[in-house]
């Protein structure tokens, strides 16, 4: 065990209350590229020539919803092709063993739900790609993957209207509802934060981890790369999630 990873085990015996906080950099493991807005795929214009944050905003969707869902469906796509990594697993055992663990998610491919990670504990503050709804008149659609496969934008089947994910797309506010989950958690308080491929650009990350370390408590930060977070981290393991993650939250030294 390296010299990072043992500090890293040092600290997590002896929380109590543990926080993940999980970015792109986790599922890169899992074969979806990173990219820091939606947690997969793009990274500059598309090909219409457009930035990818407007291609996938919420004012695209309803006024040009062929051209949003042209990129949403390559997201779900890629999204169904692949599958939680080891890091994700091991993520959802401890959660599983450890009831005081929490993970809050700015991934959207569900694979911390599909690792088995519980749902009562489970914040992912940017959604989620399944399962499609009608804007029009709510009506839940039953296949998305088989949507995906049909012209674009999908269509309610009762009504015509255009479907969408539960995702937050750019222009959109988070949803209130994992807001409250997230500040309710935070004023329980939490020992240990472990942020794992994310590169922290948001308030709603950096929030946490400043509240975790004013009242004592730690940071750890596995990232192969630098981020807002690592002059921060009490300890840095700069490799990827998924050589770090079965190693660090086993039982033993492995």
């Amino acid at each position: 065990m390296s010299d990072a990873l043992g500090r890293a085990r040092r600290l997590l015996e002896r929380a109590e209350r543990v926080l993940f906080i999980t970015g792109a950099g986790l599922s890169a493991d899992s074969g979806l590229p990173t990219y820091r807005g939606l947690g997969g795929l793009y990274n500059g214009l598309t090909d219409e020539g457009i930035p990818i944050e407007a291609a996938l905003s919420g004012s695209m969707l309803r006024q040009r919803p062929e051209l949003c869902w042209r990129y949403l469906a390559q997201l779900g796509q890629a999204c169904a092709a692949a599958e939680p990594n080891a890091g994700h697993r091991a993520i959802a055992t401890f959660g599983r063993r450890e009831p005081a663990s929490w993970v809050l998610t700015q991934n959207i491919d569900g694979f911390h739900r599909q690792a088995g990670f519980p749902a009562e504990r489970l914040i992912e503050i940017h959604g989620q790609l399944e399962p499609l709804a009608c804007m029009v008149c709510a009506q839940v659609a039953a296949d998305a993957q088989a949507c995906l496969q049909g012209p674009l934008p999908p269509r309610c089947a009762e009504c015509g209207g255009v479907l969408r994910p539960p995702v937050v797309l750019f222009e959109e506010a988070l949803p209130s509802a994992e807001l409250q989950r997230l500040h309710g958690a935070l004023d329980q308080g939490f020992d240990l934060v472990i942020a794992v491929g994310t590169t922290a650009a948001f308030a709603y990350i950096q929030e946490p981890v400043g509240r975790t370390l004013a009242a004592g408590g730690d940071l750890i930060e596995i990232n192969p790369d630098r981020s807002a977070l690592s002059g921060l981290a009490t300890v840095q393991v700069r490799k990827r999630a998924v050589d770090v993650l079965p190693r660090l939250l086993s039982h033993t030294d492995g």
